[in-house]
């Protein structure tokens, strides 16, 4: 992959800033964790999913720019080419997209971060049903994950916009410490990704115990 076709990095560092912004402008983020994130080298954030401010949250919190995994669906109109010059990567999740997977990857090995949700769609956000990408791309490129643990953003009293958790509310953004998903054979057999999204599954739900306990949510 040319460095070309790479999704900006300095898109991505754009993307943050701005993020900084609108959370800080709106909410009252507490983060919590962020001096455990590596300084440099390929790494996966695996972020729980309960609402749209989840992505938006971390990018503007987290301590290195970080390119999204995001559904294409959400490419439309001006936010086409908005998400794409900040460095963010659309995926069609009803196919194996090829693209996606090798723009992905490509991000890993030039040393950059990739933010994935792990469950695939926004739900409970208690990483109790994991697809199998997150182990495909932690083994693949070879990167750590950073468990991340969003905790209130779906908080629905005191709503004035049914689309965003309550105006300043405190939400809670949570990093873990990094851990290797493989088993140190390299595998990228079935059985062996099974067996990786197994170990990740227990990794992100402790840390999520965790938080949850650290922040009495």
């Amino acid at each position: 992959m040319t460095a070309a076709s790479l999704p900006s990095e300095k898109g991505a560092e754009v993307g943050r800033r701005i993020g900084v912004g609108l959370m800080y402008g709106l909410f009252r983020p507490r983060v919590l964790g962020a001096w455990k994130v590596p300084a440099s080298g390929p790494l996966i954030f695996a972020i729980n999913h309960s609402h749209n401010v989840d992505g938006p949250m971390v990018m503007g919190v987290a301590p290195r720019p970080t390119h999204f995994l995001i559904k294409k669906e959400a490419f439309i109109g001006p936010l086409d080419p908005f998400l794409t010059a900040i460095g963010q990567l659309k995926v069609d999740r009803d196919t194996t997209d090829r693209t996606a997977i090798t723009r992905a990857l490509g991000v890993l090995e030039s040393g950059g971060v990739l933010g994935i949700f792990p469950e695939g769609t926004r739900g409970e956000g208690d990483f109790a049903a994991l697809r199998a990408g997150l182990a495909y791309f932690a083994v693949r490129g070879g990167a750590p994950i950073v468990p991340v643990a969003v905790l209130g953003s779906s908080e629905r009293r005191g709503r004035l916009i049914k689309a965003l958790p309550p105006l300043r509310s405190r939400v809670d953004v949570v990093f873990g410490e990094p851990f290797d998903a493989g088993d140190g054979s390299g595998l990228r057999t079935r059985k062996a990704l099974d067996a990786a999204t197994e170990r990740i599954q227990k990794q992100l739900a402790a840390h999520l115990e965790n938080a949850r306990r650290l922040t009495g949510r």
